[in-house]
């Protein structure tokens, strides 16, 4: 198919490597994908009364997909082990967060602690799993990135602060503007079709922002969980989360380059090599 757009002249292959890119995304976004598509019908059309609460439907159900990318080779063992790392995460945020009523879960369920279902950890391991498929299927390449060492500070840094923030001290903004410093001469190169094009890594990580933020509201808007301000009547989720989705998605960001990092040394190696290198 490339070649043949390729051969209609530069207008059609720049469509073409438009569409590829689109698809790859959304390849990438498979696991996330197939998790809102399940909030979605099991909204819409599973049986309100089911001796089965909707909520543990959906656990078993992404158990059974984590089980299926693993088994089609789609997720390897190791990076299902990091992506858990991130579920559990994300899940003693979601003990706190409920806690206090930042959020709530309006359905009855069997499988949750406290006041949290286990399906909502799966919401973080789709972030993580986005990354590692993205990674993979970009052949992503950097220049200037920061050492690993400034990113786990930042990412514990930001992790302790969606606690600090309801106790009075909230560092979200300066947390914000450690980041941007931090990555703002880091250039991700991927590659869509032929060759590798470049972006400022600040610029993808605020796009995938961005389209957790659109996810979140799917979410909300299918009934999965409530703001205080969605209960009697759904609204849009205030584009003020997107810092928070910007700052949590850098610790799976985080996670996901150390197991890279890792994989990308070469045996006997003590240290990580650098994360760096241009258009292949």
């Amino acid at each position: 198919m490339g070649a043949s757009f390729a051969r209609r002249g530069p207008l059609s292959a720049g469509l073409y490597e438009f569409l590829r890119f689109g698809i790859k995304q959304g390849w990438a976004c498979l696991f996330g994908g197939i998790l809102l598509g399940l909030i979605i019908a099991t909204r819409l059309w599973y049986p309100q009364h089911a001796a089965l609460p909707r909520y543990d439907a959906l656990v078993i159900a992404c158990i059974i997909v984590q089980f299926a990318l693993i088994w089609f080779g789609l997720e390897t063992l190791e990076e299902a082990k990091v992506i858990l790392v991130f579920h559990v995460v994300g899940t003693i945020m979601e003990l706190f967060k409920t806690s206090i009523g930042s959020w709530h879960y309006p359905e009855a369920s069997y499988l949750r602690l406290v006041g949290v279902p286990l399906f909502s950890g799966f919401m973080y391991a789709a972030v993580g799993s986005y990354l590692f498929r993205v990674w993979r299927l970009f052949d992503f390449r950097f220049t200037r990135h920061p050492p690993l060492w400034t990113l786990i500070l930042l990412s514990t840094a930001i992790y302790l602060n969606f606690f600090a923030d309801h106790f009075g001290f909230d560092a979200r903004w300066a947390l914000v503007a450690a980041s941007a410093l931090l990555f703002s001469r880091t250039t991700v190169f991927f590659k869509v079709w032929k060759v590798h094009r470049r972006m400022p890594l600040l610029l993808g990580f605020f796009l995938v922002a961005l389209f957790i933020w659109f996810g979140e509201n799917i979410g909300t808007g299918a009934g999965a969980w409530l703001y205080p301000n969605q209960v009697g009547a759904w609204a849009m989720v205030s584009p003020s989360k997107l810092t928070s989705w910007f700052l949590l998605m850098l610790i799976s960001y985080t996670l996901v380059a150390a197991a890279m990092w890792r994989s990308a040394r070469p045996a006997g190696e003590q240290s990580a090599p650098q994360i760096e290198g241009g258009p292949a």
